[in-house]
């Protein structure tokens, strides 16, 4: 399971109230989320990300409260995965549990452009900026994270 799309840049604190702002946690719908996301920082954004595009976010990406919303909006998107140089713990751990690949390089956030190709590969641990020909190293995940990633989030994973 590799993950490859267009990147969609961010920079430094992106809160889950920017990632899904609050005024829309009065559904848990994902559909309903995605129309939305980032729509305080970005308006077009739901409507220019594409199934298997990538964000890739600065420092402490998903701070803020500890929402499962903010990761299910940006899943119900069609983002394949998110890389940032740095994540709130409880958007970290939210991530894995709906089944979000997050990957954290301060390199590749560095080098990133909007619209560069990325591709990660969650067993190896390499992330690649097709667009520059660079790749970066950051720790591969555990077996039991990329079972809970392919089984689309940790309820899954516990039915199978």
């Amino acid at each position: 399971m590799k993950f490859e799309g267009k990147a969609h840049k961010f920079g430094d604190n992106v809160d889950t109230d920017v990632i899904i702002p609050a005024r829309y946690l009065n559904t848990s719908d994902g559909r309903e989320l995605a129309a939305h996301c980032m729509e305080d920082i970005d308006p077009t954004f739901a409507a220019d990300v594409k199934n298997g595009d990538v964000i890739v976010g600065g420092e402490n990406f998903g701070c803020g409260s500890s929402r499962e919303h903010a990761p299910l909006a940006i899943k119900s998107c069609g983002v394949s995965c998110v890389i940032a140089a740095s994540f709130a713990r409880i958007f970290y751990r939210n991530s894995i549990n709906i089944g979000l690949p997050i990957f954290e390089c301060r390199e590749a956030f560095a080098e990133a452009e909007s619209g560069h190709v990325f591709r990660a590969d969650p067993a190896s641990g390499i992330i690649e900026n097709v667009t520059l020909g660079r790749k970066y190293s950051t720790a591969p995940f555990p077996k039991e994270i990329r079972d809970i990633i392919e089984s689309g989030g940790l309820m899954n994973a516990v039915k199978k």
